[in-house]
């Protein structure tokens, strides 16, 4: 599962590192939450365009996009068919940059959150699927991550873990002519590179709780 991120980077960084014809305005985030803006990553004229979408995908079939919960992440093994994402899967995949993800550790009554990311905070993307709803006043544009079984020490924490794409998949991912599930689905698995899990305070745990002041080490181990 994937619930919470970060993207602690500039707009020029972003640019820089995705490639992509222009900047994007934002702000860095230190706890991304569900429902809220996010920056994700589409394939335009074959160029990479950064774009606004809020996290939390709404079928274009929906009728009211306030019902039901946010769809924030999409099973890997039945994206393909599920109805709210097979369409999305098939035409409309985007990447959603991020620093790290959060997961919690149960210890009784508390939850001790670690902040999951590459060695030296380098910056990845997650697979994910955007839709277009556009039964109301104004066009919703929303996203998904997609999510797979976790493996190793991810394990400890979930069950679940968003898929994390490597760079050489990145236009593969994006490309919208690409509409057989075989090549896709091969990209949806755990990510076979290392993990640093770092223990962060409590206070991240409440996504009210945005901004560089919360974002302090613990002391705790995985």
């Amino acid at each position: 599962m994937c619930a919470r991120y970060n993207l602690r980077m500039s707009p020029a960084k972003l640019a820089q590192v995705f490639v992509t014809v222009r900047e994007i305005e934002f702000r860095q985030r230190f706890n991304i939450s569900p429902t809220q803006t996010v920056v994700a990553i589409r394939q335009e004229d074959g160029k990479r365009v950064p774009a606004n979408l809020r996290w939390g995908l709404v079928p274009m079939w929906s009728k009211d996009p306030k019902s039901g919960p946010p769809l924030i992440n999409a099973r890997g093994e039945t994206v393909a068919e599920k109805p709210a994402f097979r369409s999305a899967f098939k035409k409309r995949r985007c990447l959603i940059p991020a620093t790290g993800f959060y997961e919690w550790r149960t210890e009784g009554k508390a939850k001790l959150p670690f902040n999951i990311h590459l060695p030296k905070d380098e910056p990845f993307a997650f697979a994910g699927l955007w839709e277009c709803w556009d039964k109301g006043a104004e066009p919703l544009e929303s996203c998904t991550i997609i999510t797979t079984e976790s493996t190793g020490d991810m394990a400890k924490l979930h069950d679940r873990q968003p898929v994390i794409l490597h760079r050489n998949e990145w236009d593969v991912w994006l490309d919208p002519d690409l509409q057989e599930p075989e090549p896709l689905e091969a990209m949806i698995r755990p990510w076979d590179g290392k993990l640093v899990f770092d223990s962060i305070d409590p206070a991240i745990n409440s996504s009210r709780n945005e901004g560089e002041q919360f974002f302090k080490p613990g002391t705790e181990k995985l």
